[in-house]
Parts: C-alpha cells; sequence; structure tokens
C-alpha cells in the first residue's frame, strides 16, 4: 500500500507547499505514524490520511522554526511566481499523467545534472534506499547521501518551480525518466541485497510506468527501446530461482517457463522500432535481449550477433558495466582468454574492483580457461563482496564445485 500510495501523497504535498526536501521528510513522518497506528485497522482512505498527517507534520515543522524565518517564508510565499505554489491555471493545462510520472518528471529539473536527476527521482519518489541507488552508480552509500543532499539544496537554491515541463524541456526530461524506469527494473529484477533476488512488485511497478511513458509517447524510438528491453529481459523472471529460491543461472533456466507473451510483446515492438533510424542504448540492449529469448537454448544462442551488439552498444553508451557484459559475449564468441582480456582495465577501476559481478564473471571465465586455482580466488572475493544472499550462495556453490571448501 506504501508503494501505491506514497507517490499520491508526495504529488500533492509538492504542489502545496513546493519544497522537495521537506515534503519527502513529511511523507516519511506520515509513513512513521501509519506503521505505528494502523496496526489496529486500515483508515476508510489511506490516502487521505497521509495526505492530512504529511501535510500537519510540514506545518509544525514550519511553525517550529524562528520568527525571522518564518516571516522570509511567508513573503517568499507571496512574490509572484514563488516555487511553492504553482498557478491555478498552470495546474488545470497540465496534462493528466500518473502521479508517479509526473514527480518523476518533476524531480528531473534542468537545474540539476542527469546523475543528480535520477538519483533524486529514485529516493524522493521511487523509494529506493540511498544503498540501492549508490550501488546501480557504483559509488559508495555515503557519497550517494552527499549527493542527495546537494541535489535537494541545488534545487532550493535556484528556487526551482515545481510544474510540469514545457515542450522545449520534454525531451531531456523523457530521457531521465527512462534512466529511472530503468534502474527501478534492474533493481526489481535482481535485489542488490537482501533474502530473495528478485522484487516482481517493483519490476513490474517499472514495466507499468514505462507502458504509460510509452502510451503518450507511442513514436518515441527509445521509449519503445526501454519497453522492449523489460519486457524481454522480464520474461525470464520465473526460470531465474528454483522452488527454494535460489539462484539459477542463464545456461541452467528451464525455458519453458520463460514468459512467451512478455517476449513476443518485446520483439514486436522491437521490429516496430530498428528500421525507423536512429538506434539508441536501450533498443540495443532490447536486441540483445531478443537475441537470448529466442534461442532455442544456451548453447543455441547467437553469441557473435550478441558481441557485436555490445561492440555498437559501447559506442553510443559506453561504460563499465557495458564492457563487463561485452567481455561475457565475447568469451562465448571467441573464447574465454579473449574475454578476460577485455575485462583486464576493469580490475584498475576502484568502483569496479569493489562490485562483485566482476569477480564473479572473472571466475568463471578464467574456470572455463582451465585456471581453477586463480578462479576459486575471485570465486572468493565475489562473495564476500556479494550483498544480494542468493548470490552469495550461488558463488559459494560455485567455489565449492571446484573443491574448494575453505571459502
Amino acid at each position: 500500500m506504501w508503494r501505491r500510495e506514497a507517490p499520491h501523497v508526495r504529488a500533492a504535498l509538492l504542489r502545496r507547499y513546493g519544497d522537495l526536501g521537506d515534503c519527502d521528510d513529511a511523507v516519511q513522518d506520515a509513513a512513521e505514524a501509519a506503521a505505528a497506528q494502523w496496526r489496529t485497522g486500515l483508515p476508510d482512505d489511506p490516502r487521505a490520511w497521509l495526505i492530512r498527517v504529511a501535510s500537519r507534520r510540514l506545518i509544525d515543522r514550519v511553525r517550529a522554526d524562528s520568527a525571522r524565518t518564518r516571516r522570509e517564508s511567508l513573503d517568499a510565499a507571496r512574490r509572484p511566481g514563488h516555487a511553492g505554489v504553482a498557478p491555478a491555471a498552470d495546474e488545470a493545462s497540465e496534462p493528466e499523467v500518473d502521479d508517479t510520472l509526473r514527480l518523476f518528471l518533476l524531480c528531473c529539473h534542468p537545474v540539476l545534472s542527469r546523475p543528480s536527476q535520477v538519483a533524486l527521482s529514485l529516493r524522493a519518489v521511487a523509494g529506493l534506499s540511498v544503498e540501492q541507488i549508490a550501488a546501480a552508480y557504483l559509488v559508495p552509500a555515503r557519497t550517494m547521501s552527499q549527493r542527495l543532499s546537494r541535489a535537494r539544496a541545488s534545487l532550493r537554491e535556484a528556487g526551482a518551480r515545481f510544474a510540469m515541463p514545457g515542450e522545449r524541456e520534454l525531451p531531456a526530461r523523457v530521457a531521465a525518466v527512462l534512466d529511472v524506469c530503468h534502474l527501478i527494473f534492474t533493481e526489481g529484477y535482481t535485489r542488490t541485497s537482501g533474502e530473495s533476488l528478485v522484487d516482481v512488485t517493483l519490476a513490474e511497478e517499472a514495466i507499468r510506468l514505462t507502458r504509460q511513458v510509452h502510451a503518450a509517447l507511442p513514436d518515441h524510438d527509445e521509449v519503445t527501446g526501454a519497453l522492449a528491453l523489460m519486457l524481454l529481459t522480464h520474461a525470464r523472471s520465473p526460470a531465474r530461482t528454483d522452488p527454494d529460491g535460489e539462484l539459477v543461472p542463464l545456461a541452467e533456466q528451464d525455458r519453458s517457463l520463460w514468459r512467451p507473451e512478455l517476449i513476443a510483446e518485446g520483439v514486436t515492438l522491437l521490429e516496430r522500432t530498428l528500421p525507423r533510424g536512429h538506434v539508441g542504448r536501450y533498443q540495443l540492449q532490447a536486441a540483445i535481449a531478443a537475441v537470448h529469448a529466442e534461442a532455442g537454448g544456451y548453447e543455441e544462442t547467437d553469441w557473435l550477433q550478441i558481441s557485436i551488439l555490445y561492440d555498437m552498444l559501447s559506442r553510443v553508451a559506453p561504460g563499465p558495466t557495458v564492457t563487463l557484459n561485452h567481455a561475457i559475449a565475447i568469451a562465448m564468441a571467441h573464447g574465454a582468454t579473449t574475454g578476460l582480456a577485455v575485462l583486464d582495465p576493469l580490475l584498475a577501476d576502484p568502483a569496479m574492483a569493489r562490485h562483485h559481478r566482476l569477480h564473479a564473471v572473472r571466475a568463471h571465465l578464467l574456470e572455463r580457461a582451465g585456471e581453477p586455482e586463480a578462479a576459486a580466488e575471485h570465486y572468493r572475493r565475489a562473495a564476500r563482496l556479494a550483498a544480494s544472499l542468493p548470490e552469495q550462495r550461488y558463488l559459494n556453490r560455485r567455489l565449492a564445485r571446484l573443491g574448494d571448501t575453505s571459502g
């Protein structure tokens, strides 16, 4: 219920009071109050209850400020064009969109850099933890916490007016919103920590939101590509864990459990958008997912085609994660030793050196290359770094298969 209602509560407060940081704090206060008071039963209208309590908490915070701060706030609120309250005419002219998407668009304010727009949206609207967001950006949690604080301060200092973007601003904000939806999906598809590998509810919420963006912008190639990517990837979810919740790697998955309706929809979307011209990162990632989805089995996968697509992706959207996946495809297409050579530069990247997946992939390729002792060392390191318990247990099982019981 909280995941469903929180965006509506934040949107209501933001429209009325304007300051994202203060509104977010008040919403968290309301969540704590609900956790304490709803144990005996839910109110008739949970959303209205949350909005009322959050508003009271926000007002109480304002009243607790010094008289000077109160006067400055009131004077600023009375000035025309103040960031806090959009004129009624503007609100009436805004298009009807989901409150979560509305908040994503508002948080992706042009005064912020793209990474700050996305990170703030993930924290303030999607409700991801600082640790989850930090993992997505390969930085320590403390660094991400500081970035989020600076982003809120930048919005406040700029007097950012929270209104729906105009036609000129919309493309950049849509691009940021796609990044937000994709990172929400990624966290749902493979949780960064905890007991379970998959958060199906979170992954499906990301798909739901991306469907809405696609419905509003059906001819936007990257929106179509992002939706196709999520559908094609999510189709594998039923086969990714066994009945005990343990991780099942792609090579061992029962493909009869993959969801054919999602694969068919994703492929149709991709075939519709690829011939139109410019190909962006989400279309390329969707094309890679489609090659996997259409293979009859793991050994029948066209790894050469996947490696070519990753090569294209590395030019369109270079990054360490792309390099990591490219190395796997090259190893499968051209041999483990060739793939290991692609991985070598990542070992010098401090952020990647802290990431369990680099060591897990390196261990796998070393194992394929016939170097069990080196593989065991990287499996041990990967297991120590993994915060997801299913991934940790899987890595330890791989280590045990090498005959190393000391890990």
